[in-house]
């Protein structure tokens, strides 16, 4: 007999740890899609990083900007996933201060 109890503990608490581990995982992600990009248009790898922070940011201060089709659409999914990032770590921040204002 499986503990169906147990076993969605178990689930919810995966769910959580991958949950708080997202953004990590997001980053890295950003990360690869600037290495890519910056492969494409022939950056240094420290260029491809800071072009990816500044587009993952929405700073955007364009002493960068891809010129190739395939840079340009890893642009869009670098910021569409800076946006996802930035939301998920404001929505962590709400959730601890909710927390420690309830005291548990």
């Amino acid at each position: 007999m499986i503990p169906w109890g147990l076993t969605l503990r178990f689930l919810m608490q995966l769910a959580i740890g991958l949950w708080l581990l997202s953004p990590l995982l997001l980053v890295l992600v950003l990360m690869l899609l600037g290495y890519l990009a910056g492969k494409e248009e022939g950056w240094t790898r420290f260029d491809s990083f800071y072009w990816a922070f500044v587009t993952a940011t929405t700073v955007g201060y364009g002493d960068f900007r891809p010129t190739k089709k395939k840079s340009r659409i890893i642009a869009v999914l670098i910021a569409l996933l800076g946006l996802l990032t930035t939301g998920i770590i404001i929505a962590l921040g709400v959730f601890a201060a909710t927390r420690a204002l309830k005291g548990t």
